[in-house]
């Protein structure tokens, strides 16, 4: 399928790059002098209070006479630890995102009548509207099936009867829908692109009723329909550890805000979706996965501590890697001693390695995340406490279960629906305002030149940037 060609020529767009440059320049200092909160982060990295939740807690330190005080890492949904939450499945041999997604939408742990119940509703939703995979997802492939997820959701809105009521019964129906449905629209999309960018066979399985959302993600996924009841398991860990994280993280924050400002769930999820996308966020899985196989491209021996320093110096220097002098995986926004979703998967995985080149690749991360603290402190002079986080080990996980690396971030975005569902259902209980924070406007005022009059030189705000004091004296 060939792309659609721009008219605009390179040597244009280049120049108009330099006047955008220019004008959107913006001096640091002045980002003190108004005491503008970058990031919506405060001075000591924590996150603005930007409102109040009942749907989860993130904890990584407490504060101490105005001293952030490292903790090891606490995930809590609905005042339930998340450790307590897999070790019950465990305990009873049984799956248990669909329990994680009513307890995080409806408050509370199912009962087994309910989550039986539940459990035949979600069946009952995924089966996607007449030839709308032909029409919305096979007739436009997309390089990336995070894109194809969020124009997919936007599609659905079409299919709806009734998609912009916003009563909390019609938000949870669309809610259960998307919830049921995207793991689906996943499967197809990574279908598709295998058949038109990789030039593979597609495979079209339809998901069992009887299955649940991890089992009908290896069987709609694998050519053979086969998975092993521990792999299956082992997949849904990863859900039920992506299915929330609080209502600050991007993806979570963007679902509220498009929520306050009373558009439909689909615009919603879109947008969290679209979020989750970047490498700052879910995309950073593909990110770690990526540096871990450079690392093992440009050294000899991805087990030897000393190679492993010398390379993990070089991308903190930015001249390995991807040149962003981030080593993808370590650090995190709140946790500091350990990420417990880390801790869960790095056992995980740890216990589902069968090989040693398995082992070797667990190995490898163990290192990274030994050294990555020691090296920041050398090179940067950063004494703060850092862990692994989620993403360091989770790429390991949907290798070692035979998933595609298209398919890292998209498995976030499928689990991570809950957490965005019960956010949207709770901004639109108690939510009374659209979110507004104010920027402030700090260019110079300037003449309005008609157009015969307008020259490049007297329209063009060419030069050096003017510092906020200077501007203020002219």
């Amino acid at each position: 399928m060939s792309g659609y060609i721009s008219p605009i020529k390179n040597e244009a767009l280049l120049n108009l790059c330099s006047e955008i440059r220019v004008n959107n320049s913006i001096a640091p200092n002045d980002y003190d002098r108004f005491g503008v909160k970058r990031g919506l982060r405060n001075a000591d990295g924590t996150g603005v209070m930007a409102g109040l939740t009942n749907v989860c807690s993130v904890e990584g330190y407490y504060v101490d006479d105005g001293e952030r005080v490292p903790k090891p890492g606490k995930l809590v949904f609905r005042g339930i630890n998340i450790n307590d939450i897999v070790n019950g499945c465990r305990r009873d041999d049984r799956f248990g995102y669909e329990e994680v997604a009513w307890l995080l939408i409806f408050g509370y742990l199912p009962t087994k009548e309910q989550l039986e119940k539940f459990m035949t509703v979600l069946a009952e939703c995924r089966e996607l509207p007449e030839d709308f995979i032909e029409d919305m997802i096979m007739k436009a492939p997309s390089p990336n099936i995070m894109n194809k997820m969020a124009r997919s959701v936007m599609a659905l809105y079409s299919f709806d009867d009734d998609p912009d009521e916003l009563s909390t019964e019609n938000v949870l129906r669309q809610c259960i829908q998307l919830l049921a449905q995207l793991p689906s629209i996943m499967s197809y999309a990574y279908q598709v692109k295998r058949r038109h960018y990789y030039k593979k066979s597609m495979y079209i399985h339809q998901p069992k009723p009887e299955f649940g959302t991890a089992q009908n993600i290896l069987r709609t996924l694998r050519s053979d329909r086969a998975f092993s009841d521990e792999e299956a398991k082992l997949l849904d860990l990863c859900l039920i550890l992506h299915a929330e994280h609080g209502g600050g993280n991007n993806s979570t924050f963007s679902t509220r805000v498009l929520t306050s400002t009373g558009t439909d769930t689909y615009s919603a999820i879109g947008a969290g979706i679209c979020a989750l996308k970047g490498p700052r966020h879910g995309g950073a899985n593909i990110k770690a996965r990526e540096m871990a196989r450079m690392m093992e491209e440009e050294i000899t021996d991805i087990n030897n501590e000393g190679q492993v320093a010398d390379y993990l110096t070089r991308v903190i220097r930015r001249e390995a890697g991807d040149r962003s002098g981030l080593i993808y995986g370590m650090g995190h926004a709140i946790y500091t001693i350990s990420d417990p979703r880390a801790l869960l998967l790095k056992q995980a995985a740890k216990d589902f390695c069968r090989t040693e080149e398995q082992m070797r690749h667990f190995r490898q991360l163990e290192l990274i995340e030994t050294l990555t603290p020691q090296i920041f402190r050398k090179e940067k002079n950063n004494t703060k406490a850092m862990c692994a986080n989620v993403d360091l080990y989770s790429g390991l996980v949907y290798e070692l279960l035979g998933i595609p690396e298209d398919l890292f971030t998209p498995l976030f975005a499928t689990a991570r629906v809950a957490g965005w569902a019960a956010h949207r259902l709770e901004e639109l209980t108690t939510g009374t305002r659209i979110i507004r924070p104010a920027y402030k406007n700090v260019s110079l005022p300037y003449d309005y030149i008609p157009l015969e009059e307008r020259t490049i030189e007297n329209t063009a705000h060419a030069g050096e940037y003017v510092p906020s004091e200077e501007r203020m004296r002219k």
